[in-house]
């Protein structure tokens, strides 16, 4: 459970960790070439943008009325209930307003009028905030008895409990009514390093142009470089990789300056609110101990000669001298193309879920039919996946790039966690208690892959389809526990380096950056090569703007595989147990939350049966190489 925040009700973008995989006969399509089925309906928001406008009229409106609270929180319980049920009103309508103006951008974010209504509002947010800083304070001046006391006479206040005990919890982190103000205020400029690397990044960062093994002259944007990693001519791959990482390297220094204005924001905060350590200011909020985090690191390195085995199988399967980092995305079983319509790709989502109950299939179909999904990837729009379950007395949203590979589908699945546990929250609980922290948030996604590879696993008879569903399984798992850790660990070190003093620039965060990655690929150990220009790579990661965010891609990757096995052995008590969850909201702390599910974060189970999963399916692969004589 997190901080009651002023305003912020959601994590507004769960996004996804870039698994998009662009096939090569894929072309970039006009929003007008989409059939409206594939696209979003945000009328489901607003009808219009002067239907937008009329609720962001309306609600400015209601927010100076905060301030007629001031000096009456503690005086009653029904003085409080007032207070926090307005601020619960204003919370709400203020995301539906900004997720409405955030999703129309991010369709094409070179609309700058989609922009400006995102720049006015958390203009207007931000004065709000200020007006409302009393609000913490002045409870904080009472005692716990005396809260607890209102709860227990106002029934209706039981729905801020969690809330109301984080503020007690963390008291000595919060500030005085002048100083909460400030802080206030200042989110009006600790976000513009990532929105600055949102702009850039998407949408005016120029794209180089080179030319291909055959000839043919192409532009290297972020969807040609995904199409072109996952290419079988390795000449092509390294022609791709060097124009797309050296012309990161030109920019080195801008992003560079972007990244360190956002580790200083981080500093920032977390100095003000008196927190040891940035890390420590991102994990006390929600009640989860920097052990943790701390462990994820360990345990992960601890644990690099199951991935390098994983790189040994990949390069014993390409057939390659020396394994490259440029050969990580490259398609390792010939003949085999694992492709599918959107169309198919729901149909083969839809079956992997069935093991989760008839409403959570039906609520799957709704979002598919109904509009929910943004599917294919167009000009202008930005790129990865995410899961908008913000808009609480509507439905989630989601944004892919589909492109029809096996990646994409398994993108679906993932995204469609993230939307199921928004809907079956905001269905389940009061708006004080719907939200839910990015730690249990990922739990849900990476679930349903599981339960997307099983089924596939299950239904495939052809050695050939059955490896290359194996060895997408275990890049997959690269990519969620050893690559988000890797970047977990980045992310620590620069916050840390500058805790210390030390410059942070475009150079520093690239020698960081490359003795971590060549530590995980065994570079110096001749098991994956990686070359100089991926010291870039750490430019390329939008993760890096939300504070100690990835690190919750590998936790909630170990506690799904527990869960998913539990549920898909068909006991009855487990698949109840993680309905529960999904729809338990921020209604207790996650570490909690988890353990009701059926998995304890704070020991180490969870990683162990994760690599122990691992492993297993490099048996199954070793087993039929063995026997293919490969």
């Amino acid at each position: 459970m997190k901080k009651m925040r002023i305003i912020q009700r959601h994590t507004l973008l769960l996004l996804a960790f870039f698994l998009i995989a662009l096939s090569s006969s894929a072309q970039m399509k006009s929003r007008a070439e989409i059939d409206d089925k594939y696209t979003w309906n945000l009328a489901d928001i607003y009808p219009s943008n002067e239907a937008w406008r009329t609720a962001v009229e309306a609600l400015s409106q209601k927010l100076d009325q905060i301030e007629g609270f001031k000096g009456t929180l503690t005086k009653s319980a029904d003085n409080l209930l007032a207070a926090l049920q307005f601020n619960s009103e204003i919370s709400k309508e203020a995301t539906k307003v900004y997720i409405y103006a955030s999703m129309n951008s991010d369709l094409d974010s070179r609309n700058s009028e989609y922009n400006g209504m995102k720049q006015e509002l958390q203009h207007m947010f931000a004065n709000f905030g200020a007006k409302a800083a009393f609000i913490e304070p002045e409870i904080l001046t009472a005692s716990w008895e005396t809260i607890d006391g209102f709860i227990k006479e106002q029934p209706k206040l039981e729905v801020y409990r969690m809330s109301l005990q984080e503020m007690f919890r963390t008291k000595a982190h919060s500030l005085s009514e002048p100083e909460e103000r400030i802080m206030a205020l200042s989110s009006m400029v600790t976000g513009t390093a990532a929105s600055v690397y949102n702009t850039f990044r998407n949408a005016e960062m120029p794209a180089p142009e080179a030319t291909l093994s055959n000839g043919e002259k192409i532009t290297v944007g972020s969807a040609e470089y995904s199409r072109y990693r996952a290419s079988s001519n390795r000449e092509d791959r390294q022609i791709v990789f060097e124009a797309y990482w050296n012309n990161f390297a030109k920019f080195k220094a801008s992003i560079g300056e972007m990244l360190n204005g956002n580790v200083k924001a981080d500093m920032f905060s977390a100095q003000a609110r008196h927190y040891s350590s940035s890390l420590e200011a991102a994990m006390y909020p929600n009640n989860i101990p920097v052990d943790v985090y701390h462990s994820l690191v360990e345990n992960v390195n601890k644990n690099l000669p199951a991935f390098h085995r994983y790189l040994e199988i990949k390069k014993r399967m390409l057939g390659v001298d020396t394994l490259k980092y440029l050969d990580l995305y490259a398609p390792v079983v010939k003949n085999v193309d694992l492709n599918y319509t959107y169309d198919e790709g729901t149909k083969l989502v839809l079956d992997a879920l069935k093991p989760l109950g008839k409403e959570y299939v039906a609520t799957v179909e709704k979002a598919i039919k109904n509009r929910w999904i943004d599917v294919y990837p167009t000009e202008g729009k930005v790129t990865g996946a995410y899961s908008n379950g913000a808009f609480y007395d509507g439905h989630p949203y989601i944004l892919l790039n589909y492109n029809n590979l096996y990646d994409d589908v398994s993108t679906l699945a993932h995204e469609l966690g993230h939307t199921m546990q928004s809907y079956f929250s905001n269905k389940n609980q009061p708006y004080p208690t719907s939200d839910y922290v990015t730690f249990v948030a990922e739990v849900a996604s990476t679930f349903n892959e599981q339960l997307l590879f099983n089924y596939m696993i299950k239904t495939v008879k052809d050695d050939d389809v059955k490896l290359s569903l194996l060895m997408n399984w275990l890049d997959g798992f690269k990519g969620t526990l050893f690559r988000q850790t890797q970047f977990a660990e980045f992310e620590l070190k620069i916050h840390e380096e500058a805790e210390k003093g030390n410059p942070l620039t475009g150079d520093s965060f690239s020698a960081i950056y490359s003795d971590i990655v060549k530590r995980y690929y065994g570079h110096d150990n001749n098991v994956c090569y990686v070359d100089d220009y991926i010291n870039m790579e750490w430019a390329f990661i939008p993760h890096f703007y939300y504070n100690f965010y990835v690190y919750q891609y590998s936790t909630s990757f170990t506690a799904s595989i527990s869960l998913a096995e539990k549920v898909m052995s068909g006991d009855k008590k487990a698949l109840e147990n993680y309905m529960t969850f999904l729809a338990s909201g921020s209604s207790d702390y996650p570490i909690e939350l988890l353990k009701k599910a059926g998995v304890d974060m704070t020991s180490a189970e969870p990683f162990e049966k994760a690599i122990a999963a691992m492993n297993k399916v490099m048996d199954e692969i070793e087993s039929i190489l063995d026997k293919k004589g490969l």
